[in-house]
């Protein structure tokens, strides 16, 4: 069993067709997804009121062993189920739980709610009595707990199926779910819990991207074994120098930006270097390469991206790099070396670029990586990766990044990483985490420029 798999709705009822063909019984499993989400009701309920909502499929089941749970221990708990069980394992669930039940709401106004109406598989709106009751609940009880993922909410591909209240909790029952780190359902599903039944998850399926495991340089280290970076900077140099500042507090040994401009403002420890660009790139202790962050998108930054190119280095491509790439320009690259770090407009164009019309992000991501090779590291509210190593999904970050310059400052940690050992897909989580991690440090209405120095206190908590 992996805490950190994240399955398809095909995935999960693989699992737990194939824990039912080894000998556990699907009442069995209903059973410890039930009463491991009890627990978490329970505590969350101290004592008070609970109105539990129960659909027709083994959702609804697990709503009614959470009930028993529950009232067992003395919890006023209501269940209310606008039709009967449609399943043999819910139905078994609804006879053995000891407490009436009720079609509606009305006159319910308890504390707290369990939405157990639907779970995972849901691919239409809820409708008639269903979408009423739930409608009623959600404005009736001001505590909403989701058992899997909220009614109304696709599993696979995140998308709200008609109106979805936030809810304050989401119980995973199982394993997570792809809605449960994309957009738009990350949004509604509040704080996210795993709830473990005991199956063999695939271990080829998607993952959370782990945290990073950092270490000190070896005791022998210099600036050029712990990776020296260039940043290739064009005609806008804010944003290649706020992705300098993230880089030099991201682990790198050296830090150059290569820039035609004056940088009165630029710290000592950061390195300006004019003059022949193709000339400051044939340098063999160059460990990685950003471009794209105010590089511009004219002919003369499409020259200096060719000029990057040619290095066959290890490369973080961001920013204006993203609307120059196409395939003229990656053919005779080793598409591996290379790490993209689109948002949603950037990586809509690289698909435009490349040929791709899949929708959405998770599709997109895919699609160009399988068709170019290159890892994509698709950012936002909710950020993907997806690399020769799999699919990759994280936690969901600070909104307070949603600010200009946080996407420029994100690029330079990656590229520091990829210095310090050269593995794109491994730089891009890293990445990821210690921008959130930074972005807790500076807090509430942070900027990017505060951003990128709260990066070297983020490296401290992953040592």
């Amino acid at each position: 069993m992996a805490s950190d798999a994240v399955l398809t709705v095909t995935e999960m009822r693989a699992a737990e067709a194939a824990a039912v063909s080894q000998g556990t019984s699907e009442w069995e499993l209903m059973q410890r997804a039930g009463e491991g989400a009890a627990d978490y009701v329970w505590r969350i309920a101290a004592g008070r009121g609970v109105t539990v909502l129960c659909g027709p499929g083994n959702n609804g089941g697990d709503g009614y062993v959470i009930a028993e749970v529950l009232r067992a221990r003395g919890l006023d708990v209501a269940v209310v189920a606008p039709v009967e069980p449609g399943t043999e394992t819910a139905t078994t669930a609804r006879k053995n739980h000891q407490g009436a039940v009720q079609t509606s709401v009305a006159g319910l106004a308890k504390p707290v709610m369990v939405d157990c109406l639907f779970g995972y598989g849901l691919s239409r709106p809820l409708e008639g009595a269903f979408n009423q009751v739930f409608a009623e609940a959600t404005a009736s009880h001001p505590y909403r707990i989701a058992v899997d993922v909220p009614s109304g909410v696709a599993s696979d591909s995140g998308e709200l199926l008609g109106e979805v209240p936030r809810c304050d909790l989401t119980l995973a029952l199982g394993a997570w779910k792809q809605a449960h780190f994309l957009m738009p359902s990350l949004a509604v599903m509040g704080e996210k819990r795993l709830v473990p039944i005991g199956l063999d998850l695939p271990e080829d399926s998607a993952r959370l991207a782990p945290l990073p495991a950092l270490s000190p340089p070896a005791a022998n280290s210099h600036k050029y074994t712990r990776g020296l970076l260039a940043i290739v900077a064009g005609a806008m140099p804010g944003a290649a120098m706020l992705a300098a500042q993230a880089a030099l507090r991201s682990g790198a040994g050296y830090v150059k930006l290569m820039s035609e401009h004056s940088h009165p403002d630029a710290p000592a420890e950061l390195v300006i270097e004019g003059g022949d660009l193709a000339k400051s790139l044939d340098d063999e202790r160059i460990a990685a390469l950003l471009i794209g962050p105010g590089l511009g998108r004219d002919n003369g930054a499409r020259d200096r991206l060719c000029a990057v190119f040619d290095t066959r280095v290890p490369c973080v491509l961001d920013a204006d790099a993203l609307h120059l790439l196409d395939p003229d320009l990656l053919e005779g690259c080793d598409a591996a070396r290379l790490l993209v770090t689109p948002h949603e407009g950037e990586l809509a164009k690289l698909c435009e670029a490349f040929g791709i019309e899949e929708e959405g992000k998770l599709d997109r991501a895919r699609a160009l990586h399988e068709s170019t090779g290159l890892a994509v590291l698709a950012k936002g509210p909710d950020t993907i990766l997806m690399a020769a190593e799999g699919l990759r999904f994280f936690p969901r970050g600070s909104s307070w990044l949603s600010v200009a310059g946080t996407g420029d400052v994100l690029a330079g940690i990656a590229a520091a990483r990829l210095a310090a050992h050269g593995d794109p897909a491994l730089a891009a989580e890293e990445a990821v985490h210690l921008q959130h991690e930074a972005a807790a440090i500076a807090g509430p209405g942070l900027t990017a420029g505060q951003l990128a120095h709260a990066v070297q206190p983020a490296m401290e908590r992953f040592l």
